[in-house]
């Protein structure tokens, strides 16, 4: 008995070792899979929208506006016209509303405007999504959609400059959207600001800013996209970068702010050259965000440098690294929803 007994025993303790082994098991994967859980919640809402900014996307946007079909987007022409078309439907489609409360989404600007350098009148195209909490601050991102035109018999397809930063400002719109739509509205509006008439001397943007739709003065500030898509001869070994330009003229917050954004999600090299107020190339005043700077509006102006293709008719879809342009429209994106929700407005300290 004395045997059989120990052999019991033995077996019994070994069935709740077994229970247990089983129950810690069971209790480790739940432990797991809770974890997954929690990371999945708490995984950085803006990443999930920003990974919607896809190369494919960006892509086929550039050939649409790039395409022969447009005509170089000379403005007040037929081909801006186009364009213009072509971005209303994109936003429509999108689910981005006009900026108008009548549905508008054009700023109609008179020929004589441009004085003498356009055919005719011409639009700005310009979209909203209104803040939760702080609708009546507002920020503005930008590009140019016009182009040179056709030029003899050639077209000036005007890829990178600045289809690249169009179809940046459409995706960066339609994530913004897609956002919203699952309850991640921003806090404070934004304004996809698409102007016409850069090339003829920032006719558009000028006219924005001394006709506003959102006042200037609530206006937080402008993310100025203008030519991302290509590299320039300094960075073609290590050419994931961009040159920033302006971030830190009036508000040294919004230069610390565009850092660490950069720093946490895209890791760019930001190449600051032509910030500098000596640079003989004043690429500081020669695009759109120059006419909110003069405003006392805090800018940043995202840019890739000039290449052989800049103003000719070889600035073509097949030549922009669509990886790049990805990643720099990312980066624009987390900078806007960084400013667009943060809970104080970036501060304006310098003049």
């Amino acid at each position: 008995m004395k045997n059989t007994f120990s052999l019991l025993l033995v077996f019994t303790m070994s069935l709740g070792c077994m229970h247990l082994s089983f129950g810690q098991n069971l209790a480790t994967k739940s432990h797991k899979i809770t974890e997954r859980n929690v990371v999945a919640k708490v995984l950085d809402t803006a990443t999930v929208y920003a990974n919607m900014i896809t190369l494919d996307a960006l892509k086929k946007k550039v050939f649409i506006l790039a395409s022969d079909e447009f005509e170089g987007r000379r403005t007040g022409e037929n081909g801006q016209k186009l364009a213009a078309d072509y971005l209303v439907k994109t936003y429509t489609n999108a689910g981005v509303k006009a900026a108008y409360k009548d549905g508008s989404y054009l700023q109609h600007i008179p020929k004589d405007y441009f004085r003498g350098r356009s055919t005719g009148d011409s639009e700005n195209v310009v979209a909203f999504i209104k803040g939760i909490e702080k609708p009546d601050e507002f920020v503005v991102i930008s590009a140019h959609y016009d182009h040179e035109g056709i030029k003899g018999n050639k077209i000036y397809n005007g890829a990178d400059d600045d289809a690249s930063g169009t179809a940046a400002v459409l995706q960066i719109a339609e994530a913004f959207q897609k956002a919203s739509n699952d309850g991640h509205g921003p806090k404070r509006s934004l304004v996809f600001l698409n102007v016409t008439g850069e090339e003829a001397g920032l006719f558009g943007s000028l006219y924005y800013t001394e006709h506003p739709i959102f006042p200037l003065a609530n206006t937080v500030a402008n993310l100025n996209i203008d030519m991302v898509g290509r590299v320039d001869k300094k960075h073609e070994e290590n050419p994931e970068f961009i040159y920033l330009i302006g971030a830190d003229k009036l508000s040294s917050e919004l230069h610390h702010v565009s850092e660490a954004v950069n720093d946490k999600y895209v890791k760019l090299t930001l190449d600051y050259t032509y910030n500098d107020e000596n640079d003989p190339n004043r690429f500081y005043y020669r695009s759109d965000h120059y006419n909110f700077a003069k405003n006392n509006i805090p800018i940043i102006f995202y840019f890739n440098g000039v290449h052989k293709d800049y103003h000719r008719p070889t600035d073509t879809a097949d030549k922009i690294r669509y990886d790049l342009l990805q990643k720099r429209t990312q980066l624009v994106f987390y900078t806007a929803w960084e400013l667009a929700n943060r809970d104080k407005r970036i501060a304006l300290d310098k003049k």
